[in-house]
């Protein structure tokens, strides 16, 4: 086949040939040949999807039927944060729960960011960590993230010792590490009055994502409305970007409450590079219902941002929300300004 393609082509192009054996005999007649990770590792098909990017490779043929699966089930990578399903999830039912993922898998999502994680219990959504993993890998689907939170009481902001919540973050870490998860996100805080108190949430923030670092794990905030307000002066999202250490603290940006708060994305983007490894990706109800949140410009300046992921939320839908997530991963896959994927 591939000497058939190289007659055909001619001089009007190139053959590569891709193998994680570099001893395959189609190298023989390769105008290049390409040596890849194995087909079930989990970096193969973003490998091929950044080689072909940037080697203008315009079509992929497999020698192979389950090539030819993983390719149509990877046409774009993007996950479903499963709060946009939370009325649908019966937490610990696992022949529902394991429904559910296979459907998400068939629109077309390719990882999923969990929203349900009770310590005590060391549950995800009622499964255990592991559990939990393998019915999303069942699905076809990655453990991509999970949306945790433990907010510091009154008593450490206004003392500065955290330690007592920086300790429940080990057993926590630990089983976000069973469940594969690659990034954990604080998801919520309120916003202290003063500067001071501001400054305790970052270092605290700072210690976190030193203890996710150790067990190769990121660790990420994610905005609302509220963090765009002024704290002495200071607008309180700077702020935290400014006082937080890149290395251990990254910003899902939710493109939505930033639009909605009247700030520009992009601003942050230029501002602060490579910051913004998630993004919430999220309209008013579908993606591109509202017609009002530029996510082609967005999504054209995503290398700057730093994106790796990014990850849809249905907050509120006037349809079924299966069906609004369905709309909103067909909205992706169709959005020319939509890498296949955004890992290196």
């Amino acid at each position: 086949m591939v000497k058939y393609f190289k007659e055909v082509l001619g001089d009007d192009g190139k053959v590569f040939v891709c193998n994680s054996d570099d001893k395959s005999i189609a190298f023989k007649y390769a105008d290049e040949k390409v040596i890849s990770p194995l087909i079930y590792d989990d970096n193969y098909i973003p490998f091929l999807l950044n080689y072909c990017e940037e080697n203008k490779v315009d079509i992929i043929i497999s020698l192979f039927d389950i090539d030819l699966l993983m390719l149509a089930k990877h046409k774009k990578q993007f996950a479903l944060q499963l709060y946009s399903i939370r009325e649908l999830v019966h937490e610990g039912d696992k022949a529902d729960f394991q429904k559910l993922l296979n459907e998400l898998s068939a629109m077309g999502y390719t990882a999923v960011e969990a929203a349900s994680y009770d310590q005590g219990k060391g549950t995800i959504y009622g499964f255990t960590p592991e559990d939990y993993k393998a019915a999303v890998e069942a699905a076809g689907m990655e453990s991509l993230s999970a949306h945790i939170g433990k907010p510091l009481s009154d008593e450490e902001l206004n003392s500065g010792d955290y330690s007592q919540s920086l300790a429940w973050w080990d057993k926590t870490i630990a089983d976000q590490k069973k469940a594969g998860v690659s990034y954990i996100v604080m998801p919520w805080m309120n916003i202290p009055s003063t500067l001071k108190q501001l400054k305790v949430y970052c270092d605290y923030y700072n210690e976190v994502g030193k203890k996710c670092a150790a067990q190769g794990i990121k660790f990420g905030y994610h905005n609302h409305k509220h963090e765009f307000v002024n704290v002495e002066g200071q607008m309180a999202y700077d702020y935290m970007l400014q006082n937080t250490v890149p290395k251990y603290v990254f910003f899902q940006i939710d493109l939505y409450w930033c639009v909605r708060s009247n700030n520009n994305p992009l601003d942050y983007f230029r501002k602060y590079p490579g910051r913004f490894k998630l993004f919430h990706v999220k309209d008013e109800n579908e993606l591109g219902g509202s017609c009002s949140m530029g996510f082609d410009v967005i999504f054209n300046n995503a290398a700057t941002a730093g994106l790796e992921y990014p990850v849809v939320e249905i907050e509120r839908y006037s349809h079924p929300v299966m069906q609004e997530a369905k709309e909103s991963a067909d909205y992706l896959n169709a959005a020319p300004f939509v890498k296949k994927t955004y890992r290196k």
